[in-house]
């Protein structure tokens, strides 16, 4: 049987200490970081998508201003959420949902000035007439009918 080398407990320590200089930290993000998630608000915003099939896309002019607000409040709040113990990741888990969930607010408050999204049938347990009239064509019952062959043995 093959062995599975394990990394000693050290393994760490002894990586700071050949790397000195090199640090790793994933908040704050980088200027650039912030820019890319601006630039991927403004084109998700402003481009045909599942979003904007939903919600009208928003122009890019729209978009823009849209995307610094978003992002510069989203990084605001997560940033006031730092505690000392924490090492970034639910940090960046808030300051992604609160970008998320700005974004979906935006397009929604916009597509409530402009025009109202159709809203979907309301669901029922009653079968529509036409499914009350295809119940009872022969040739549909048949279709319906769903046993196995093998229940039958």
């Amino acid at each position: 049987m093959a062995e599975i080398e394990q990394s000693p407990p050290n393994a760490t320590v002894a990586a700071a200490d050949k790397f000195p200089n090199v640090s790793f930290s994933i908040w704050p993000p980088t200027d650039r970081t912030r820019e890319a998630v601006k630039n991927r608000l403004i084109e998700t915003l402003s481009s045909p998508s599942i979003l904007s099939k939903r919600y009208g896309t928003v122009s890019r002019e729209e978009a823009v201003e849209a995307a610094k607000l978003i992002e510069q409040e989203a990084f605001e709040l997560a940033g006031n959420a730092v505690s000392a113990d924490d090492d970034g990741i639910e940090i960046l888990q808030v300051y992604s949902k609160e970008i998320s969930k700005r974004m979906l607010d935006t397009v929604k408050a916009r597509s409530g000035d402009s025009a109202v999204a159709p809203e979907p049938a309301p669901a029922t347990d009653e079968p529509h007439k036409a499914e009350e009239e295809d119940a009872g064509h022969p040739r549909r019952r048949r279709a319906r009918k769903t046993e196995s062959v093998a229940d039958d043995e």
